[in-house]
């Protein structure tokens, strides 16, 4: 607590408001992020920078799915670590997030224990790899 503020004028802790990723194909990874982890549509249209964007997630937060349709999209452009490691997914039922994943289609992998929660990974179809962590 910074001693020279007052309670009211403390400094709010930050958090992060939304991700935005480049993908092949917006609604493809938009409809998997509902299907996976229950989030919704929040906004839909033209980037400003061009091609178009979805945004997807809760009231709070939102992964913004991008494509330009000008680019000739590679695998290379979807590589491990270029440049995003991963997007980290906190719920509050692992197994039955787990579930949603495989009715995706999707496979995950690399499940671990460890204080003080769970985890596993999966791939979507453009390579982006989530975690999914329960602290449940």
């Amino acid at each position: 607590m910074n001693r020279n503020l007052t309670p009211n004028q403390e400094q709010k802790m930050a958090s992060i408001e939304h991700i935005n990723v480049t993908v092949r194909s917006p609604e493809r990874t938009a409809a998997m992020l509902q299907a996976v982890f229950g989030w919704h549509i929040r906004w839909k249209g033209p980037s400003q920078l061009g091609g178009r964007t979805i945004h997807v997630g809760s009231d709070d937060h939102y992964v913004a799915v991008y494509t330009d349709p000008a680019t000739a999209y590679t695998d290379a452009h979807f590589a491990k670590g270029r440049p995003l490691n991963h997007i980290g997914v906190l719920v509050d039922d692992l197994e039955a997030t787990e579930a949603r994943v495989l009715a995706a289609g999707l496979t995950p992998f690399n499940h671990q224990d460890y204080a003080p929660g769970r985890r596993f990974y999966f791939l979507d179809a453009d390579g982006t790899e989530y975690e999914v962590i329960s602290y449940a």
